[in-house]
């Protein structure tokens, strides 16, 4: 087995400027002022270091930091900020001293962070207060803290933040449960972290238990919509211990953030980040929420060590998360989610081409942002490929692997080369058989969906394509029974529709199911992709409707290459309006498409 807790196995990580294998931070103490009036959070970063090669150097990350002074001690210390880089910001290079044991930096993010989304009170759900939370991942933490950004470096931290007496304040740490008089708010968490899992939200929140050990932040008005939404997430806590051992992180709760957040959910330690639009009514959309808990182990705990092993954080996940929806909803279900990841996988390589670069799992994101490489590659072809091992060596066996290596490996980093050590070592060798069927290296290396990728089959998908035969056949579309159906067959038999259908049956499929009107964002997103082509105009306001309230990055990104290429004026001009609801992350992938 190859060791990845060495100081020298913290390789330098090129989406980083930070030289950890020579000065490391151990811990952050925090003291900050969030400023809703200038957009901005103000403070001091307190780190704790270690030399680990006398170096007289310490090197952090920054982006669009305005740096007031750097204390080591009490006395002022000289720096420099580098030469900006346009993917990676600027390198803060501060001297020290062999024995420098800690140093403190005054700052100030810009208005612009990229890591930061302000929202005016009309943003928000009650439409009283504004709202702030933070997006870390990938390499945005430098963004509004200076620190070694790259996951391949864990600090622990304290942090006091003041914040107007109206609002609350909430991180990825030990967080209080009800507002105070003062606005100051102090956290802790003790497990050390990387810097992407960084996370602060700020807003007129409520909380609400959901068990002994999990929970729910949100505004007011959404409180009682997401608690009843996200009532298993105690189930699928115990289910989650049950396969892979105990929850390393005391508490699991979730905020529920505006529309505008990028993501479906973010993992931040004890704190996931929740998009709203999985509020679909019937917790037909929670696998996102089994997804971010599994987190807790896959990333959380085993941390890929640089973002070119992003799968190993994501096609973990995945894996997980479906085998705590099969636990919960029986397998039928899991395997109508494998289908969809599977029609995703083969969509995103069709996309990119199955001979890209980037469709291997161990990535080269050498000069680029490493936002590029977050696809459903990672995800699902990751996923399949733990699939694989698993229906080859058998499921007992693969468990009984993963839990000894997220306990072996727990708060350290891994690249995918020490992961393929490791498998080989503990589990592979001993069946070379097998190890011969499963063609690992072509996997991990090789681009596109390997031929011996397992086959999905899905009971329940198979009534939803009797359904669909019988629209070909023009029956009566009120005769097809689907009082049962779940998102993830509309899904399915919205991907299917044939794509050259006339207006006239689309609204009479309209009519029959009523898509445009539908209060479920997965099931609008995918019926807008059949009607922006169409030119179906009843659902262009339903449209418009969606583009400027929802920020996800998921819906977006298809729906502005569709309407930009159906009608290029309409969707400048929508994009004109909704920007300034959408993050960075929203608005750098979208910028591409209509600017």
């Amino acid at each position: 087995m190859i060791s990845c807790n060495s100081n020298k196995d913290l390789r330098v990580d090129l989406h980083s400027f930070s030289e950890p294998h020579r000065v490391i931070t151990r811990h952050l103490d925090l003291d900050v002022k969030v400023d809703f009036q200038r957009e901005i959070i103000s403070g001091v970063a307190h780190y704790n270091i270690e030399n680990l090669d006398n170096s007289k150097k310490l090197i952090l990350d920054s982006q669009g930091l305005q740096i007031e002074k750097i204390l080591i001690g009490a006395d002022e210390t000289t720096y420099k900020l580098r030469e900006q880089d346009a993917n990676l910001g600027q390198a803060l290079e501060i001297d020290i001293e062999k024995d420098t044991k800690r140093v403190s930096i005054y700052y100030q993010t810009s208005p612009g962070a990229k890591a930061l989304q302000w929202l005016n009170p009309k943003q928000t759900a009650g439409k009283k207060d504004p709202f702030l939370f933070t997006q870390s991942q990938a390499i945005l933490a430098r963004s509004w803290i200076p620190c070694q950004d790259s996951p391949g470096v864990r600090f622990s931290y304290t942090a006091k933040v003041k914040v107007p007496a109206n609002l609350m304040a909430v991180m990825s740490a030990e967080n209080p449960t009800e507002k105070n008089d003062s606005g100051i708010y102090t956290f802790t968490m003790k497990q050390a972290i990387p810097a992407y899992l960084m996370a602060m939200g700020v807003g007129d929140l409520e909380f609400q238990s959901l068990g002994a050990h999990t929970g729910v932040y949100a505004e007011p008005s959404l409180l009682a919509d997401a608690a009843y939404e996200f009532a298993e997430t105690e189930d699928m806590l115990k289910i989650a211990e049950d396969m892979y051992g105990k929850y390393a992180w005391e508490r699991y709760d979730m905020l529920l953030l505006p529309p505008s957040f990028p993501f479906g959910g973010m993992e931040n330690p004890r704190l996931t980040f929740v998009t709203p639009t999985i509020l679909a009514g019937d917790r037909s959309l929670t696998a996102l929420i089994a997804h971010e808990l599994a987190h807790s182990w896959s990333g959380n705990l085993v941390t890929n060590k640089t973002w070119n092993d992003f799968w190993l954080n994501e096609g973990f996940t995945v894996y997980f998360e479906r085998r705590i929806m099969e636990r919960l909803e029986g397998k039928d279900y899991a395997d109508m989610l494998a289908l969809l990841g599977k029609q995703d996988l083969e969509h995103t390589a069709d996309e990119l081409g199955h001979n890209h670069l980037d469709t291997h799992l161990k990535l080269d994101l050498l000069g680029r942002d490493p936002d590029d490489g977050l696809t459903d590659i990672a995800y699902e072809k990751g996923y399949f490929l733990l699939r694989l091992i698993e229906e080859t060596v058998g499921r007992k066996q693969f468990d009984s692997f993963l839990k000894n290596y997220f306990h072996e490996n727990a708060f350290k980093v891994m690249d995918t080369e020490e992961f393929i050590a490791y498998l080989n070592h503990n589990l592979l060798d001993a069946s070379p058989e097998a190890k011969e069927k499963i063609r690992l290296e072509e996997w991990v290396y090789g681009p596109g969906i390997p031929d011996n990728c397992p086959q999905v089959k899905s009971i329940k998908f198979k009534k939803v394509n009797e359904a669909l035969s019988d629209v070909e056949k023009g029956f009566p579309l009120g005769n097809i029974e689907t009082t049962d159906w779940s998102s993830h067959e509309w899904l399915h038999f919205l991907r299917q529709l044939d794509s050259e259908m006339s207006l006239k049956e689309l609204k009479m499929i309209d009519e029959a199911f009523g898509f445009t009107n539908s209060g479920n964002s997965e099931i609008l997103n995918a019926w807008f992709q059949i009607t922006i082509p169409a030119g179906y105009s009843p659902a262009d306001k339903a449209l418009e409707h969606f583009l400027l309230k929802v920020g996800r990055r998921k819906f977006l990104k298809p729906l502005y290459e569709a309407l930009y290429t159906k009608d290029p004026e309409r969707a400048k001009r929508i994009y004109q309006k909704a920007r300034e609801n959408y993050h960075t992350v929203s608005t750098q992938t979208l910028d591409a498409i209509i600017l």
